[in-house]
């Protein structure tokens, strides 16, 4: 698969990713975005991450203007510290794909590229570069204690006492400001299986050995929770003190609750429980990705500067659109995806009501989602499958034997259907790698994790056993 530009960025294998096709990318993003002077530049901690930054830097420099190396960083700390300074940002990072790949995520001074900066962007690749004087090159080494003192300040020092939180260290890039945090905040870190090579964990679909695994560190342990985030750091991952993964999408109503949001922007993937929640006075329904999650964010914002809006992702990644108050402080807003806030909302919730995790998370409406994915599959191939079951009855009939009769269809981002009785499975092309994702929906985890693992069956055996689907 050839490397893809679009609004989540640059991704392609690391040995397609050129100095020429990266510095291409880059020129383009500075002419045709604003920068505010100067772009601050991070890395997660794949292997090839330094070399592309290191083309990035030049490139920036190359422009005329100055390069703020912050080294390796999660992702929301990058746009926390360039957002704040009025810059543009570039992250060096594959996020969860596999280690031969990587990728750049750009920034503008308010936040993520949105899809108009992206139209603007391709619509200047393969211009000739301009000489000029040098830009500078300055090094930034508060970065990553912005983004934790964040955190210190909003909670205060008695937010997670008493607990002991396993933190699986493997490649995050926050793996060190997630110790710092939650001991900042009284609890005691556990650190796990930390490498020095990349690890790629996609929060959004845990391997059953990684799940296997937190069990036994809960009960080897004693662990109250265990935490992680994806490499970029963009991502939370989240079990309770049985190893059970609360899916990111849970994580995300708890933390909106906690934050007393009244305005919930998610994907459709995203756990329906949300309408069944009072507290909640508006859900607007968005595409998958964060991009389309930000627009839906600003329209609101747009319409009520002051609307207590939030905004999440399936996988976990949470964005606020207001001031929160917590109890020791407040929480600016942050519109990009962030790992850290999605973490401590909810274990600080259970905290501060004397419960456990599991009890706030059994505490909500009984709607239950599980989600996996076909890797290594064409991006064609899966749209085409989807697009003949979105239009063909008959083919869907098939496809979903023993499912019952259709209820709805939802054509918002691939192909999102539910049955009679409410079990619903959603069908979708990943936007930023050559996988096939299915999501379902279900009365309880194990019906959800069963009609999952079903339906990947049936798509294995249309992408990869079989020649695929004809159009």
């Amino acid at each position: 698969m050839p490397p893809k530009f679009g609004t989540s960025g640059l991704r392609g294998l690391v040995t397609e990713l050129t100095p020429e096709l990266v510095g291409d990318h880059v020129r383009a993003f500075l002419a045709a975005c604003p920068h505010g002077g100067a772009v601050h530049v991070g890395r997660d901690l794949r292997a090839s991450s330094p070399d592309i930054a290191d083309v990035v830097i030049d490139a920036v420099r190359a422009t005329g203007l100055e390069a703020v190396d912050c080294g390796a960083v999660p992702t929301p700390a990058l746009a926390l510290e360039a957002m704040a300074q009025g810059h543009g940002a570039v992250m060096i990072t594959g996020s969860h794909i596999p280690a031969d790949r990587n990728g750049l995520k750009f920034y503008v001074p308010t936040g993520e590229i949105g899809k108009d900066d992206e139209s603007a962007i391709q619509a200047n690749l393969g211009a000739t570069p301009t000489r000029g004087p040098r830009g500078g090159l300055a090094r930034s080494s508060d970065t990553m204690a912005a983004y934790v003192a964040r955190y210190e300040r909003a909670f205060g020092p008695g937010a997670l006492s008493g607990l002991r939180i396993g933190i699986y260290e493997h490649s995050s890039v926050a793996r060190d400001a997630m110790r710092d945090v939650v001991a900042a905040l009284g609890a005691t870190p556990v650190p796990l299986a930390r490498s020095e090579t990349f690890i790629p964990v996609d929060t959004e679909a845990v391997d059953p050995e990684v799940r296997a695994q937190i069990v036994a560190w809960c009960a080897e342990h004693a662990l109250d929770a265990v935490i992680s985030t994806d490499g970029d750091a963009d991502r939370p991952l989240v079990a309770d003190a049985a190893g059970r993964v609360v899916p990111g999408d849970v994580l995300g109503a708890l933390t909106a609750r906690a934050l007393g949001a009244e305005v919930i922007c998610t994907p459709v993937s995203s756990n329906s429980m949300i309408d069944r929640m009072p507290e909640f006075a508006r859900i607007e329904k968005t595409r998958i990705g964060s991009p389309f999650v930000i627009a839906a964010m600003e329209t609101v914002r747009a319409a009520n500067p002051d609307a207590r809006v939030v905004g999440y992702e399936a996988n976990g990644g949470f964005l606020l659109g207001f001031t929160a108050s917590l109890d020791e402080g407040t929480l600016a807003p942050l519109m990009t995806r962030d790992c850290l806030l999605p973490i401590l909302a909810p274990l600080a919730a259970a905290r501060g009501r004397g419960v456990t995790l599991a009890d706030l998370v059994a505490d909500l409406p009984g709607v239950f989602t599980a989600a996996d994915r076909v890797k290594e599959v064409p991006t064609e191939a899966s749209r085409a499958l989807i697009d003949r079951l979105a239009r063909d009855a008959a083919a869907r009939r098939t496809f979903f034997e023993g499912m019952g009769a259709e209820a709805e269809i939802d054509l918002t981002d691939g192909l999102r259907v539910r049955f009679d009785g409410g079990r619903t499975v959603h069908l979708r092309p990943s936007g930023n790698a050559p996988e096939c994702r299915c999501y379902a929906e279900a009365d309880t985890a194990e019906d959800a994790q069963e009609l999952v693992e079903r339906h990947l069956a049936k798509l294995k055996a249309e992408l990869v056993e079989g020649a695929g689907p004809s159009s």
